[in-house]
């Protein structure tokens, strides 16, 4: 799909009343970033490079499974927006693993690694943490 110039490979609205899409919030992505726009007259965009993204997650409340909708939640090294709420898209599963999937890809294009540290716990003494560690 093409939006101002820009080929998207996912979009959708936010879904409102019953699963219909009656919002003014669009949500879409390509193989390079995340575009949300919100508003009619003071319309706000917001975009995040795929290769921050840190993690995806999927939330479903009650009503939203019955209406087949789902909000996907993104944590992101962003200053501006470290988390995002792409709330209430239909076909939210295949969604979310779409955008990990694009995620993942970015990130070996970018070369871009993951660092997570693990952290030793207090009753722990030092020779023990480095057992843990290795």
């Amino acid at each position: 799909m093409e939006i101002k110039g820009v080929n998207y490979d996912w979009y959708d609205r936010k879904r409102t009343i019953f699963g219909f899409p009656w919002s003014f919030t669009k949500y879409m992505f390509n193989s390079d970033k995340l575009v949300i726009n919100t508003g009619f007259f003071n319309v706000h965009e917001e975009e995040i490079r795929l290769y921050r993204i840190m993690d995806v997650t999927l939330s479903k409340k009650l009503l939203q499974r019955i209406f087949g909708v789902g909000t996907i939640i993104v944590n992101s090294s962003d200053k501006t927006t470290p988390i995002l709420q792409i709330k209430s898209v239909k076909n939210s599963e295949k969604v979310k693993n779409m955008l990990s999937d694009y995620v993942e890809a970015a990130r070996k294009k970018n070369r871009v690694s993951a660092r997570e540290f693990m952290v030793a716990d207090e009753d722990m003494e030092c020779d023990e943490c480095d057992d843990e560690l290795m």
